[in-house]
């Protein structure tokens, strides 16, 4: 805890570092309120509170679970998909999940893409899915949006999606950004849309969401029906599923220049909910990173007023969705001291604060309306250890330069944070009563290193490059195994691992993964994974179903590294 002054809101915040296991509840003076061991971990640090007091969570790629205060499952779902960055509980109790799938070259041709900057292996792009939980590991697909379905470009003429893209700000361009991709790939060359954040406004009933590489936010109509949503016409909008609105970079729909532009990879798009100072209004965090040549190389919190009209929004003729500008925002006087170049988060607090999250140092902060820091907590990790008072997080491996300096990512990066008062109906069912500070906690990765190295961890496997053990008392946290190298290099930690879990039973599985036998997790360890005195330490635990044989290893693209097959029955 870094700074706490009077005009601070006095709260509780919600946070975990990437793919931890362990998600925490913190108190107003950084005391642990409560603790959630998710087996496992999580994928990215994405975590929601319920109003239950539950926790949504997503465990897997592909997989999302709903876990009780005490980490025990209460419903989990393998969607058989890629569930990308963001999710939602929805009013009626459905979850609302933002999907990533791809295109193939020639569906990519087909709809318009210029050929010349298609990747031989196609598109990625980013689709809705709102699912109904059905039991206890199941759930139907009542609705979803796909981008795919209001496409337009003006490339190919021959194509059922030709058109003037400036006459048509409701369809989405194609061919925008595929020339930058294949050039300048911000990672993957496919990787069109990447979609990082969605929200949901009952009382319109629409949803927003977030295009990173668009560099803008879209709203669309979910009072269309399934059917209506794929088509132009439907819903309470009359719109089917067309763009109703979008905002910050209207080069996106030939409305603008690079002048124009006042988004920039945003994140955590989103609206300011009622009884809430700006209710109706949009937060966002502006990066201020983006493709080479148009960064802005600053962060920035923006609240935007949209121009709502009834459940459509104005829209003038020829020109750029309004606002110009935004009618608030939170920015350091000196850009150096705050930059956040991905991921990171905010909020809107009763009092008017604004919750910040800075993913590249691991901060939650808290601005007053001025801009004054009234909050401020640095979470206390460090290649998924846990740090102690004093001690500071190595820097991570993605070094963003920009031309005042090198901006580090350290080891202690968080996707998000959310804030909750003291009142909200999801903390009734907790415990909070304040415990240990974070730094003062038994870290479990130096436990179980301990263990191993005492014989306590179980026997170790033989013929890899790891030394494995499996902890199979079921302990804190169920089973787990865990990986430990020393010496360790980088190149024994930037390979995927893999791990195979075939059950006693198939039907203990998702339905995807009975046809080949065997559940699959897919995990890396990155820089997060080698530790100060150069031991390499891994922990992933394994799901609670009876379970006959393990796989595990490591792999690129050109195959197994290595693998070990333990036997549960032996």
């Amino acid at each position: 805890m870094l700074i706490n002054e009077p005009d601070a809101a006095t709260g509780y915040t919600l946070f975990s570092t990437m793919g931890s296991g362990d998600i925490f509840l913190i108190d107003p003076l950084g005391r642990v309120a409560h603790i959630w061991h998710i087996p496992g971990g999580t994928t990215g640090g994405y975590i929601k509170l319920l109003d239950n007091g539950n926790l949504l969570v997503i465990v897997e790629r592909e997989a999302i679970a709903e876990f009780d205060p005490r980490g025990n499952i209460v419903w989990q779902y393998n969607a058989g998909r890629h569930l990308h960055h963001d999710f939602l509980k929805m009013p009626n109790g459905n979850v609302l999940l933002l999907v990533q799938a791809g295109k193939s070259r020639e569906e990519a041709i087909a709809a318009g893409a210029n050929p010349e900057f298609v990747h031989e292996r196609g598109l990625k792009y980013d689709y809705l899915m709102e699912a109904r939980p059905t039991g206890a590991s199941g759930a139907e697909i009542v609705w979803e949006w796909s981008p795919w379905d209001h496409l337009i470009q003006d490339f190919d003429p021959t194509k059922p999606s030709y058109g003037a893209i400036a006459e048509h700000p409701e369809l989405i361009d194609i061919n925008f950004l595929l020339e930058t991709i294949s050039k300048n790939p911000p990672g993957n060359p496919r990787d069109w849309l990447h979609a990082n954040a969605i929200d949901y406004n009952p009382d319109l009933d629409q949803i927003m969401l977030s295009p990173r590489h668009f560099s803008e936010l879209w709203i669309i109509d979910r009072s269309a029906t399934m059917e209506e949503a794929r088509g132009h016409s439907g819903g309470n909008a009359g719109m089917g599923g067309d763009l109703l609105y979008r905002w910050g970079n209207p080069r996106a729909y030939a409305r603008g220049t690079l002048a124009d532009q006042r988004l920039f990879w945003q994140h955590h798009t989103h609206w300011i909910p009622p009884g809430l100072p700006g209710a109706g209004n949009i937060l966002v965090f502006n990066n201020g990173n983006e493709f080479p040549g148009y960064r802005r190389y600053y962060s920035s919190i923006d609240e935007i007023a949209p121009p709502v009209d009834g459940y459509r929004y104005r829209r003038p003729d020829n020109a750029a969705y309004p606002p110009a500008e935004p009618g608030w925002t939170y920015a350091a006087e000196n850009p150096a001291r705050f930059y956040a170049p991905v991921a990171s988060g905010t909020q809107r607090l009763p009092n008017g604060n604004t919750l910040i999250v800075n993913w590249a140092l691991g901060t939650i902060s808290q601005a007053t309306r001025d801009g004054k820091i009234a909050w401020k907590y640095f979470a206390p990790f460090g290649r998924h250890a846990h740090l102690r008072q004093g001690e500071h997080p190595p820097v991570g491996r993605i070094i963003f330069p920009t031309p005042y300096g090198e901006v580090p990512s350290l080891a202690n990066a968080i996707y998000r944070a959310y804030w909750y008062p003291p009142d909200h109906p999801g903390l009734r069912a907790l415990d909070l009563t304040p415990g240990e500070y974070i730094e003062d906690l038994p870290d479990i990765y130096d436990k179980a290193y301990a263990a191993a190295l005492a014989g306590d961890f179980g026997e170790r496997i033989a013929d890899s490059d790891f030394d494995i053990y499996l902890d199979a008392d079921g302990d804190e946290g169920g089973r787990r195994l865990i990986y430990i190298k020393q010496p360790c290099a980088d190149d024994d930690t930037q390979p995927r691992f893999f791990l195979h879990i075939t059950p006693s039973d198939t039907r203990d599985i998702h339905a995807t993964a009975q046809e080949r036998g065997f559940d699959t997790i897919n995990f890396r360890l990155g820089d997060s994974g080698k530790a100060s005195d150069g031991r390499c330490v891994a922990l992933r635990g394994l799901p609670g179903y009876p379970t006959e044989r393990i796989r595990t290893g490591q792999f690129t693209d050109a195959g197994a590294l290595w693998q070990a097959n333990i036997d549960l029955n032996e």
